[in-house]
């Protein structure tokens, strides 16, 4: 089993909610990026989602855009990204990383190279949001030769069908967006996202990790209710901006820990 499906399956056994956080690598200074890493992993996180600067988001608000403009303006490239992962994976050898982004880094890198450059810096899976599940069945197993999952988005206007091919080549999890729009827009509905989740689990035999909207305990709790995983993005990324530089490691770890603490007391 691969890194993800094993923290899933340790999850299940325990009967524990997954607790999925998501930074931009290089934000707010290339030199804390590890450390940030460290820090949501002592805060209780399972699977860490490593945002890779990129100059058009367009399925990111403006919080997660400033994030990838900064990272950006600072020279942060993919290449950098993975050699984070390689240092995070020096003190840490089980906890998962993501990488969430956009295909034209990758496809700058070459797809083959790339998988071989993930592999061997220890990324566990890959969501690259504008890759369609119909047209990257070679990159989906592409990734999989190297030990990658690839990891997908489900949306509240996603068909059945569209599911059903989806699940045809992602592995890991799934990422349920719970709401129409970008990130950290609107507010939850929890009823549409506990009726949605039972017709993705008819198609698609994955954990569901659901993100956009979440930016506290309460509203985590509250999903961990009805999914297998909490994604938590933007208000991590707003807490970095807004944080002292010198506190921003500290400020992660308090915060990822409330969240932790939440899930746990839901379980």
């Amino acid at each position: 089993m691969s890194r993800i499906q094993t923290t899933f399956a340790a999850l299940s056994a325990q009967g524990r909610k997954g607790l999925i956080p998501f930074i931009t690598a290089g934000d707010p200074e290339p030199g804390l990026t590890v450390a940030l890493m460290h820090a949501l992993v002592e805060g209780g996180a399972d699977v860490i989602e490593l945002g890779v600067p990129f100059s058009d988001p367009m399925a990111d608000g403006p919080v997660i855009q400033r994030a990838s403009e900064r990272a950006l303006a600072n020279g942060v490239s993919l290449t950098q990204v993975l050699g984070w992962v390689r240092e995070f994976r020096q003190r840490d050898a089980n906890t998962p990383v993501v990488l969430m982004g956009y295909a034209n880094p990758i496809e700058r890198m070459g797809e083959r190279t790339f998988a071989q450059a993930a592999r061997e810096a220890g990324v566990d899976g890959v969501l690259v949001v504008d890759y369609p599940p119909e047209e990257c069945e070679s990159f989906a197993q592409l990734m999989r030769e190297h030990g990658i999952d690839p990891i997908f988005l489900l949306a509240p206007t996603t068909t059945d069908a569209r599911i059903a091919q989806v699940a045809k080549v992602a592995s890991g999890y799934l990422y349920y967006v719970s709401l129409k729009g970008v990130t950290g827009s609107g507010s939850l509905d929890l009823d549409s996202v506990a009726a949605r989740l039972p017709v993705i689990k008819r198609h698609a035999d994955l954990p569901v990790g659901v993100g956009f909207g979440i930016r506290d305990a309460q509203t985590a709790r509250a999903i961990a209710s009805v999914a297998d995983a909490v994604v938590i993005g933007s208000r991590l990324v707003q807490l970095l901006e807004e944080a002292p530089r010198e506190q921003a490691v500290q400020s992660l770890r308090s915060f990822i820990a409330e969240i932790r603490t939440a899930l746990d007391a839901k379980a």
